[in-house]
């Protein structure tokens, strides 16, 4: 992903409901939903990976922890929000990237840059 800042959190409580089902369309277009960096129709990057365990509270390794109700964890430029939710981290973090990073997921292990989320 591009360097800059971000939200990290559920995705569902930071895109409108128009977003969010664009991105729900994408996710679930096979059998298994699709994790990891995907574009929106608008041409918004994102990255979301589900979580081990669906809904949730989980912590992550910089000590704040993640609400989850959407069974998924993932990223967007702060920027890319609309305003309403761009000064509003109630529900996850806001996080500055100095350079580009990696987003993957691994036995429940989700890690976003230098931010690790164990969700099993």
């Amino acid at each position: 992903m591009e360097k800059g800042e971000y939200y990290v959190g559920d995705l569902c409580y930071v895109l409108d409901s128009y977003t969010w089902d664009r991105l729900c369309d994408l996710r679930c277009a096979g059998y298994e939903p699709l994790d990891g960096e995907l574009e929106l129709p608008d041409g918004r990057r994102v990255a979301v990976f589900q979580t081990a365990y669906g809904d949730g509270v989980y912590e992550g390794s910089c000590g704040g922890n993640y609400l989850v109700d959407s069974g998924s964890i993932g990223c967007i430029k702060v920027s890319d929000l609309s305003p309403e939710y761009q000064d509003d981290s109630s529900w996850g973090h806001f996080i500055e990237f100095d350079d580009d990073f990696t987003v993957e997921s691994d036995d429940g292990v989700i890690r976003i840059g230098h931010v690790e989320i164990d969700t099993n």
